[in-house]
């Protein structure tokens, strides 16, 4: 079952950063420069965090993944611009 969790890095080098920018808007949506939505099961979790440690740099850059409660999205509040990303459903017709 997929779960949201937010995803925040630091990481000081360019080429570093834009790859785990890029991974990470794989599995979910940019909601801020180094923030992301992601909603993932534990699998997509567990591939997440293995390709974002062969990523970063561990001495120098981090890489924050937070589960998100159902609860939790209740009481979230947004100011100016915020606003929570879209579902966006697809339909594959076979």
């Amino acid at each position: 079952m997929a779960v949201t969790h937010v995803a925040a890095y630091d990481v000081s080098e360019d080429q570093r950063r834009a790859r785990l920018a890029a991974l990470l808007q794989a599995y979910g949506d940019r909601i801020q420069k180094s923030v992301f939505l992601i909603s993932a099961d534990a699998e997509a979790l567990a591939a997440i965090a293995a390709k974002g440690a062969g990523i970063i740099d561990e001495q120098t850059d981090s890489l924050w993944i937070m589960r998100q409660c159902a609860s939790c999205w209740d009481v979230v509040e947004q100011v100016g611009q915020a606003s929570p990303p879209s579902l966006t459903r697809y339909w594959a017709v076979m």
